[in-house]
């Protein structure tokens, strides 16, 4: 799908998960992952906490871990997109 397209549904959406204190654990990798399975474009609220070095850092772990591509970035808002999700 095409990146622009993408970008102007990411800026409506809400967040679907929040990534807190405790960090990219297995279970929030597990709940992005159902989520991107089920709407192939997420939005993610990464809490001031969750970043205990930078910020890129985490989103590079975000991706990797999910097989996902980053769509935007905005302060603390994440937006990740999945091919395989269904439409």
């Amino acid at each position: 799908m095409d990146t622009h397209l993408l970008k102007i549904k990411a800026k409506a959406l809400s967040p679907l998960v929040r990534i807190g204190k405790a960090g990219l654990n297995e279970s929030v990798i597990e709940e992005i992952k159902k989520q991107l399975h089920l709407h192939g474009l997420v939005k993610i609220k990464l809490l001031k906490s969750s970043i205990l070095g930078e910020k890129k850092e985490v989103v590079d772990e975000l991706l990797a871990k999910t097989n996902s591509q980053l769509i935007l970035l905005q302060g603390n808002m994440v937006t990740i997109y999945k091919e395989n999700g269904k439409k």
